[in-house]
């Protein structure tokens, strides 16, 4: 079966491609935006993520033999189309903002110029990229927030699609995601991963003891014991025998866990285990995570909500036609209208380096003290301007977005339902 990118896209670009081939505008000089025309109800901010994934795919995205002959199959026969895709590769140039930089509404995330057909044919492989990986990255930069430096680990490979699993845990991981359960994620990206047993092991022994002497045994004092297979205390307890004071941490993945968690703090205290940590798992999402600020919890992992955007599965990103032949174009349909010409933008700050506003222009920006240029040149010819490996993009993007996340002004952090935390300017 074909493994490139190609077909992981929607027919209707196939089809504007053989039109414009035939009626002479495939080759018109477009530009094409990709920008939110909101953010999810709200929210803050979004966070950029996915620029790396696709960046990777771009070389990739070619039709050979097998694409061309599925796509025979499903009847598009049209032999101009046939012949010009069999010889396809994008030259055009991309522009945007960096991975693990900041958006609000309007901002101009990424920017296509190419002639048109090779523009349109994109659509739907950027934006499955960027809406998926960027709902991910910005629901799990509000869990890290609401975890007030207290470690998150990423553990929702069992709920969702295989490959978007690996996508999410490099999201998360972006946006400060100490580490993930999923392997794939480590070989590919480099992410830490980390994992000691579920409540199949327990249930497997004849009794509590056996299964976590066999674990301790295995993986050595410092592991995570999980102890709510039965009851809690006594789970505690028999942790606390098996391997000692010196245990690492223990896990708590059901019930109320404000309640246990104070009382398992207090338990392991007595017990002498003072440096045990205690983790917690169990559907937790942001607002579960900034209710337990109050409870002795060292550390979060979640599933479920990181890997379906905590509510927001999409970014709410669109791909517009902005430009063409150099001429401003813009769609005006009621609720869903674009502004033509192709934009820039900065981030402005004050004096103490907070950001204060986001500029987005299709002229120049009046420069001022603070103002950082947000788009920056990612593609040119159809090369990646600055190639790096999977692992490397991701690691520059974790520290673009530490830099950046920094200089959000504290109202950023609110769970509340509020506006953007920076008003978009359009000038």
């Amino acid at each position: 079966m074909p493994t490139g990118p190609a077909l992981l896209t929607d027919r209707y670009e196939l089809t504007m491609v053989a039109a414009a081939l035939a009626d002479g505008t495939a080759d018109r000089d477009c530009v094409f935006e990709v920008f939110a025309r909101r953010l999810p109800h709200g929210r803050r901010y979004g966070v950029v993520a996915g620029t790396g994934r696709l960046l990777e795919q771009l070389p990739s995205f070619r039709f050979g033999d097998d694409e061309l002959a599925t796509l025979r199959e499903q009847g598009l026969t049209d032999a101009r189309l046939l012949d010009w895709l069999a010889d396809f590769r994008f030259s055009g140039d991309v522009d945007g903002y960096a991975e693990g930089e900041l958006f609000f509404p309007g901002s101009p995330v990424l920017t296509v110029r190419a002639p048109f057909a090779e523009g349109v044919l994109l659509e739907t492989l950027v934006l499955s990229v960027l809406n998926h990986d960027s709902a991910i990255a910005s629901a799990a930069a509000r869990m890290v927030g609401a975890a007030c430096e207290r470690p998150c680990i990423e553990m929702g490979s069992r709920r969702t699609h295989e490959q978007a699993a690996v996508a999410a845990a490099r999201a998360a991981h972006l946006v400060g995601f100490e580490a993930s359960s999923n392997l794939e994620a480590g070989r590919r990206y480099r992410v830490p991963t980390t994992g000691t047993s579920a409540h199949a092991f327990t249930l497997l022994h004849d009794d509590e003891s056996a299964a976590f002497r066999a674990q301790v045994d295995t993986l050595g004092v410092g592991t995570t014991l999980l102890v709510d297979t039965y009851d809690v205390a006594k789970g505690i307890a028999t942790a606390v025998e098996v391997a000692g004071p010196q245990l690492g941490a223990i896990r708590l993945d059901s019930g109320d866990l404000p309640t246990l968690a104070t009382a398992a703090r207090r338990q392991l205290d007595d017990l002498g285990a003072t440096g045990t940590r205690i983790i917690v798992t169990s559907d937790l999402d942001e607002y579960a995570i900034a209710g337990l600020m109050a409870a002795p919890v060292d550390g979060y992992g979640v599933g479920t909500s990181l890997v379906t955007g905590s509510g927001a599965p999409t970014a709410g990103m669109v791909y517009k036609l902005v430009e063409r032949d150099g001429v401003p174009v813009a769609k005006r349909s009621e609720g869903k209208n674009s502004v033509g010409g192709r934009k820039t933008a900065v981030r402005r700050h004050d004096a103490d380096g907070t950001a204060t506003a986001e500029v987005v222009t299709s002229g120049p920006v009046e420069p001022r003290e603070g103002d950082r240029q947000l788009v920056v040149p990612l593609v040119r010819g159809g090369e990646v301007v600055s190639p790096s490996s999977p692992a490397e993009a991701l690691a520059a993007a974790v520290e673009h977005h530490r830099r950046v996340r920094d200089a959000l002004p504290p109202e950023a952090w609110a769970l509340s339902r509020g506006e953007p935390v920076l008003e978009t300017v359009t000038a």
